[in-house]
């Protein structure tokens, strides 16, 4: 019988190794480039960056149109170890995304996670809200849509019995519990 089980748990295990590895992020987005350029200096000295290979991700805001490109504007967060954007509440800035491709914006929607990887080119002016923005562009050559987070399970106690008053009495059932607070007469 334990020969059996422990098959089972083999085969259950070598499964969910080859559905992860279906599914896995590609190469160009789990590995970083070799010293790349911080935001800060793309964004304030765009011109001694150009051409620069980088690795950013963030959330996205917007996703324009336009007859030759797709443009995403993406508030850019710190990566993971395997590229993807952590859910922080920290940002260097927005950044915009030229891809030379038409992406469907039912599925590229904002507040999706995405990494992209590509070359910088330049700056471009912009506005958020009424504020004046300087947006490094960045020409994507490969770029990972992260799949959404499953909710985090909740705890469940099998003994909490959400009806129990401790201060509960009656003729049946003397009070039997005298907390700090309450004396028991």
């Amino acid at each position: 019988m334990r020969v059996v089980w422990v098959r089972g748990a083999v085969a259950t295990a070598l499964a969910g190794l080859i559905a992860a590895g279906c599914s896995a992020v590609p190469r160009e987005i789990r590995s970083a480039p070799s010293d790349p350029p911080a935001y800060a200096q793309a964004a304030a000295a765009p011109e001694e960056v150009a051409g620069e290979q980088i690795r950013w991700g963030g959330t996205i805001v917007t996703v324009r149109h336009e007859a030759d490109a797709t443009w995403v504007e993406i508030v850019k967060r710190p990566l993971q170890r395997q590229g993807r954007p952590r859910n922080a509440d920290r940002s260097d800035g927005r950044f915009l995304a030229r891809f030379d491709a038409f992406l469907e914006p039912a599925i590229y929607t904002p507040s999706r996670a995405v990494t992209v990887t590509g070359f910088l080119d330049g700056v471009q002016e912009g506005r958020v809200g009424d504020y004046l923005y300087r947006y490094p562009v960045v020409e994507v050559v490969h770029h990972y849509l992260w799949p959404h987070l499953p909710e985090p399970a909740r705890y469940y106690d099998p003994w909490y019995d959400p009806w129990y008053d401790p201060w509960y009495s009656s003729p049946r059932h003397p009070r039997y519990y005298h907390g700090p607070y309450r004396p028991y007469w």
